[in-house]
């Protein structure tokens, strides 16, 4: 009879135990730690987020501020060219000094600013990197063709980048 009582009591102790398990409800002190981890896991993403966001709008106005300089920059070239044409036609040896001298200080203004003339000479291989042909002429007798005849416009770099291409003529 023992027997069959301590197995009553065993029957009657196992479905307690898995009950009680299957029951059993996280403490307060869990629901907290449970709480305080995805609190702490969204804060790790936000940080991040921002963190990205600030890095993000610093190089975009980085880059504003770099295309707004060269924009400006772009917009003076004009002037130098100015400054060549007058250059060029004028007639008397004191009216080219002085021009002279106003183009080297624009041109020590712009290097100050990283910009360069792309050096282009009549004669040299053409190169659509650096060119944009604007008029093809016949090549002369002994003339190669694909050639710089004539250079219209000079061309502008800064920073390695072209901001104008030359505007030459080229052989045919």
């Amino acid at each position: 009879m023992a027997d069959k009582q301590d197995k009553q009591l065993e029957e009657q102790e196992e479905p307690l135990t898995e009950e009680s398990e299957v029951a059993k409800e996280p403490t307060e002190l869990e629901k907290a730690q449970a709480a305080a981890e995805e609190y702490k896991r969204k804060w790790y993403a936000v940080a991040a987020e921002y963190d990205n966001y600030r890095k993000r709008t610093q190089t975009q106005a980085a880059q504003a501020y770099q295309d707004g300089k060269a924009e400006a920059i772009l917009k003076l070239l004009p002037v130098a060219d100015t400054f060549g044409y007058a250059y060029d036609g004028a007639s008397d040896e004191k009216t080219k000094a002085g021009i002279d001298k106003i183009i080297k200080n624009f041109n020590n203004i712009l290097s100050t600013l990283g910009v360069e003339e792309i050096p282009l000479n009549a004669g040299d291989k053409f190169d659509e990197s650096v060119a944009e042909a604007v008029m093809n002429v016949p090549a002369e007798d002994g003339e190669e063709p694909n050639v710089i005849k004539l250079i219209l416009k000079k061309g502008y770099r800064r920073e390695g980048k072209v901001i104008r291409f030359a505007q030459v003529s080229v052989t045919i």
